[in-house]
């Protein structure tokens, strides 16, 4: 990955020294030398001026390879400036579910324009994929698989197979279907290729390799690829009919898409944000975030005002403040991860939550009693007062207890009511942790102080 990496820079420190120096020909040549999703990479970590002329540079065979590659936001972008008969032309001989994805960001004028001015074999295809949504199996699907029936010989198979040109990508199974398009099995190439010619598919077919069925989420979908090491997989609607097959491929931006969900929805980002938009679009999605968490401080400081005249007679409580706060913090966002990571990756369900639910609580107590333990000794040291350091003993056993609770309960919870985990719990959690902490400490130290 790193080594991918830093090709990717010297190829971009190349381009950007041809393109100061003005020789767009060798630009042009650099660029369509390279395959398309390292182009997609260059673009995407380029500023938006030095993009725009790359792009032009491009060949018109490689734009939709390229397209297909960049991220959602800057696909967008160059949509925008094209006319539907030119996002048509781009979307040729893309796979099914690509173009599908991909019409379904655009806006509906404009997908409805781009279906028109396709050839009638084409839009019948698209349409068929883009009756599911794009985060289930029929989303992911192409409609390009290879079927053949039972009673056929293999040496009929290998014949039909050579009146192929070629045949699709990532094959490693031919789908096995009875003659009203339903599922039986599939035949392996390997097995076709190595087996007696004579032997009828019927024989040689694989049967417990189970269909995915179309309206199956995603992320299923991926963990299934996952425990199974498939290359590909059939889809099936509610009555077993093959409707297209999955490809390892698809599977793989899954698995990176949720990964990038992860990490930016923490900070209310999309996954596909553009690290080089300009100024003017990156800027107000922040500001939605940063006034969300301001509330939350608001919300904080309205409680340490609650106890204002205890602070103003013992000072250390807000040298103090913070350490419980970021403890019980980061205590609770330990807990919250390990859980989002657990529901995301399936592993988390009714029968299994109790017990997680009293580990987190376990540890957090146990956690909490150590560091409260260090605290409690190093702040009664610092300010010569024991009863400080018990106090904030106390506070810290409390809050990191309540960390552990609201990170382990959060992510059900919101699961349960269809709220992603991922984007809103860290933020409920600081607040809690934040007023807990404060609410614990303050108060404590009013009853002996007061």
């Amino acid at each position: 990955m790193a080594q991918n990496t830093a090709t990717s820079q010297r190829a971009l420190d190349k381009l950007t020294e041809a393109l100061d120096s003005g020789t767009l020909a060798g630009v042009r040549r650099m660029l369509n030398d390279l395959p398309p999703g390292d182009v997609a990479h260059l673009l995407e970590s380029s500023p938006p001026k030095f993009r725009h002329v790359l792009w032009q540079l491009v060949d018109v065979e490689q734009e939709g390879e390229i397209i297909n590659e960049l991220g959602e936001e800057l696909r967008a972008h160059f949509f925008s400036e094209m006319d539907p008969a030119e996002v048509a032309l781009i979307m040729e001989g893309l796979e099914d579910d690509d173009v599908a994805d991909m019409l379904q960001e655009l806006p509906d004028r404009v997908t409805y324009e781009v279906l028109n001015a396709m050839d009638h074999q084409d839009r019948a295809r698209l349409e068929r994929v883009m009756l599911y949504p794009d985060d289930s199996a029929g989303g992911l699907m192409n409609t390009d698989s290879i079927t053949i029936r039972a009673p056929l010989t293999l040496d009929v198979v290998l014949r039909y197979l050579r009146r192929h040109h070629e045949i699709p990508p990532m094959t490693d199974n031919l789908i096995v279907v009875s003659r009203t398009d339903k599922y039986i099995g599939l035949l392996p190439l390997n097995t076709l290729l190595v087996s007696d010619p004579s032997r009828s598919v019927r024989e040689m077919m694989v049967t417990d390799i189970k269909p995915i069925p179309v309206d199956m989420p995603d992320n299923e979908v991926a963990r299934l690829f996952e425990r199974n090491d498939w290359v590909s997989a059939p889809v099936v609607d509610d009555e077993g009919r093959l409707l297209g097959r999955i490809t390892i491929d698809d599977v793989v931006d899954v698995i990176r898409e949720n990964a990038d969900h992860s990490v930016m929805s923490m900070v209310g980002l999309g996954e596909d944000a553009d690290t080089f938009a300009p100024v003017m679009r990156a800027a107000p999605r922040r500001a939605i975030w940063l006034g969300i968490n301001l509330i939350t401080a608001f919300i904080a400081s309205g409680v340490i005002n609650l106890f204002q005249g205890t602070i103003e007679k013992v000072v250390a409580l807000a040298v103090l403040m913070p350490i419980v706060a970021s403890m019980g913090g980061i205590a609770g966002t330990q807990t919250l991860t390990v859980l989002v990571r657990g529901i995301a990756m399936g592993q988390v369900g009714s029968n299994n939550q109790g017990w997680l639910l009293s580990r987190e609580l376990a540890v957090g107590a146990l956690n909490g009693v150590l560091w409260a333990a260090v605290v409690a000794l190093a702040a009664s040291l610092w300010f010569d007062d024991w009863t400080l350091g018990l106090i904030i003993a106390a506070a810290m056993v409390i809050n990191l207890v309540t960390a552990a609770l609201a990170g382990a309960a959060l992510p059900l919870l919101m699961t349960r009511a269809n709220i992603d985990p991922a984007l809103a719990g860290g933020v409920v959690l600081t607040t809690v942790t934040d007023v807990v902490g404060f609410v614990s400490f303050l108060g404590l130290a009013t009853l002996f102080y007061a």
